[in-house]
């Protein structure tokens, strides 16, 4: 992870990119299902085969329910089909420093990142000061 002072801007689709959409939501936990059930859909009507849609939303679910919780405004999220690559990207405008949840069981807090590095093949995590930007790279035969 890198550390820069840089403002976060949307992410711009892959060149070539077939086919992309994007999401902005507030950044509310009350939100989440919305961006899982927007992949959802729109992965179903992009014909992505449903074990990798599967994939996709539960990736896109972890990494809203991390910006709902660190953003303060918003949280958006953007999926491209690019080469048979989807990339999902997902950022909030939360502050760098990432505060513990004290009310939440250290057993239940934290598995998200680990869920998504074992089902993306690739993830990069850029931090600046006024938000975080994650993108993940999920292999897809649509």
């Amino acid at each position: 992870m890198s550390a820069t002072t840089s403002t976060i801007t949307s992410p711009l689709p892959p060149r070539g990119c077939r086919r992309e959409a994007l999401l902005t939501l507030p950044a509310q936990e009350a939100h989440v299902s919305a961006a899982r059930h927007f992949t959802a859909d729109l992965l179903e009507n992009w014909s992505v085969p449903q074990n990798e849609r599967d994939s996709a939303v539960l990736i896109v679910d972890e990494l809203a329910a991390d910006a709902a919780r660190y953003g303060h405004e918003y949280m958006t999220v953007q999926l491209a089909v690019d080469h048979h690559t989807l990339h999902i990207v997902v950022v909030d405008s939360g502050t760098a420093t990432e505060r513990p949840h004290h009310d939440v069981a250290p057993d239940e807090h934290g598995r998200g990142n680990g869920i998504v590095e074992c089902l993306a093949q690739s993830t990069v995590v850029h931090q600046a000061q006024d938000g975080r930007e994650v993108h993940a790279c999920l292999q897809c035969s649509a």
